[in-house]
């Protein structure tokens, strides 16, 4: 799993350096406006607005950004109509990528991410062609110096998750999508912090990049994940810890 969660734990060291506050922030509202259009605007009967406001959270959104989008998503009804729409592709050294994004105009949306996965050595595919290699989970990571793990897998566990892994520093609760909610709920209701969770796309395998080609990569990931439209991209590739040293200096 440490493939999966290196280069999120990297976003989170530069998020303030590479991306606006306030960028990040509007992706948020974003995914808060659909879901309580959606489902609602109470988050204790709507799953997606709890997930989407969670998120909120952990990028220290303010609450009153939070206030706002859920009465912009109930209120008169005016305003922008978001669709949600997925993208799939290789990238450089064959790497596969899922873009998922939330969109007031789909053809702008559609020639942009057309336009970044050709100017950055990928290749835009059909929907379908790479999504076979990844499964839809519940992912919860947890500083372990916050939790022993005895205790941490004894309320994971008992609450439904599938495995829990650990890396150098944090330990990874794997759910079904269906057990996401029951696990996070219980670990906050023993006030156990965690470094980030949702509901997200894990390979099944992963290509291990050199730092050549860790750099291609992660070029092209980096410029989807700076377009206003785009929520999450998620890719299969690993990369040591020392190259993505020498590349984050």
């Amino acid at each position: 799993m440490s493939g999966h969660n290196k280069w999120s734990k990297v976003k989170h060291k530069k998020g303030a350096k590479d991306q606006k506050i306030g960028k990040i922030f509007s992706k948020i509202a974003k995914m808060i406006v659909i879901a309580a259009k959606e489902g609602g605007d109470d988050p204790d009967s709507n799953a997606k607005l709890r997930l989407a406001i969670g998120k909120a959270k952990q990028a220290s959104m303010p609450n009153e950004n939070i206030k706002r989008a859920i009465q912009k998503a109930v209120g008169s009804g005016d305003g922008e109509e978001y669709f949600e729409l997925s993208y799939e592709g290789y990238g450089p050294e064959g790497v596969a990528v899922i873009v998922q994004c939330l969109t007031d105009n789909k053809n702008r949306t559609a020639a942009q991410i057309r336009h970044l996965f050709s100017k950055f050595g990928g290749n835009l595919g059909e929907n379908g062609c790479v999504a076979w290699m990844f499964d839809k989970k519940g992912y919860i990571s947890i500083e372990k110096s916050l939790i022993d793990e005895e205790k941490l897998m004894e309320i994971a566990l008992e609450n439904g998750a599938e495995d829990i892994k650990t890396d150098e520093t944090s330990y990874e609760i794997i759910t079904d999508p269906s057990d996401f909610e029951t696990v996070r709920q219980a670990l906050e209701d023993k006030e156990i912090e965690m470094e980030e969770s949702d509901i997200t796309m894990i390979p099944q395998t992963y290509i291990k990049l050199d730092e050549h080609g860790a750099k291609k990569v992660l070029r092209l990931i980096s410029h989807l994940e700076d377009d206003d439209d785009v929520q999450d991209v998620y890719a299969n590739f690993d990369i040591d810890d020392d190259i993505m040293e020498m590349i984050e200096e």
